[in-house]
């Protein structure tokens, strides 16, 4: 296998081995920061580990979960602001294996761009290691993937996979959720990671740029309002179902909104009733529908319009 002096190179190809190498060198003191029981968060091996006998577990069932942050990457990518998108990542996955009653154990994360460029990737992945932290679970591994002509200049792309664990006795929804629940909201941050094919319409429509003064905030840009990172309800709910014993089922509020995610986790037969004026709906979702001209169910299909997270509990025991 040989070839003439001055043939083509990987690099040349756009595949710099190089950045790789750097991006890894950059990363790896916030993955050792993710370190938990269980797992060291070294990275650098070909697969990570993670070490289940000591959870002290009794019956354990693994809760997997994969997802990414949509179009809100673009939006990332168009302020040139990469330090929260990994929160995101985290939160849609970490958020999907809490509502089953899981702790989450472990994260890996996919990066893919046409150009690496390692200082937007290493706050990438600086952010992916805060949501960890945040979500109590180990970054343990992870890929980066240059593919020049597939991705245009250094866009880039991301997805998340999640494992968590929960004892058999204790997985949700549970068996009795029954007509007479109550259903409690816990609010969202802002937008999260769903609808931002929309709110980027919205945005050009609005004539505003990201740079500018929020119209609905005047405290941040509107690149830095919408980019607002997904609230991560991991700690809150676990201590709750611990702490309760009346919750019964949790619904994450994600893509098709109240109208698809809270019927999931409910019996056939029952129906949610939700009272929409007892929503605290945040400024950015009025911006949103009075800009883009989106009608109110749209809006609840499509956005969280305030509420992250529905928790159904029983009657007796909700405050």
């Amino acid at each position: 296998m040989s070839g003439k002096e001055g043939g083509l190179s990987y690099r040349q190809a756009g595949v710099d081995i190089d950045a790789g190498n750097r991006l890894v060198d950059l990363i790896k003191p916030f993955v050792r920061a993710t370190r938990r029981k269980g797992a060291d968060a070294e990275i650098g091996g070909f697969g990570g580990v993670f070490d289940l006998k000591a959870l002290g577990m009794r019956d354990p069932l693994l809760v997997a979960s994969n997802d990414g942050v949509g179009t809100k990457v673009k939006l990332a990518i168009d302020a040139n602001r990469h330090e929260n998108i990994g929160i995101d990542l985290v939160a849609m996955c970490v958020n999907d294996l809490v509502v089953q009653g899981a702790e989450p154990l472990f994260f890996l994360d996919y990066f893919a761009t046409g150009k690496l460029v390692p200082e937007h990737a290493a706050k990438v992945v600086e952010g992916i290691a805060k949501g960890c932290t945040e979500a109590g679970c180990a970054l343990i591994g992870g890929e980066t993937a240059e593919m020049p002509g597939l991705y245009s200049g250094d866009d880039y792309d991301l997805a998340g996979f999640s494992v968590g664990a929960v004892e058999r006795e204790d997985l949700l929804p549970r068996a009795d959720v029954k007509a007479g629940d109550v259903l409690l909201g816990l609010p969202s941050s802002g937008v999260h990671s769903n609808g931002y094919s929309l709110v980027r319409r919205i945005v050009e429509k609005s004539g505003v740029k990201l740079d500018a003064k929020a119209p609905f905030d005047a405290s941040k840009t509107l690149g830095e309002a919408l980019l607002t990172p997904t609230r991560i309800y991991v700690k809150s709910v676990l201590a709750a179902i611990k702490a309760s014993g009346g919750i019964k089922a949790l619904a994450h509020i994600t893509g098709g909104g109240f109208v698809d995610n809270i019927p999931r986790v409910l019996p056939d037969n029952t129906a949610a009733k939700v009272d929409l004026s007892k929503i605290p709906v945040l400024p950015v979702f009025r911006w949103l529908a009075q800009v883009g001209n989106v009608a109110e169910l749209e809006m609840l299909r499509t956005f969280n319009c305030g509420i992250g997270l529905i928790i159904a509990v029983d009657a007796a025991k909700a405050r």
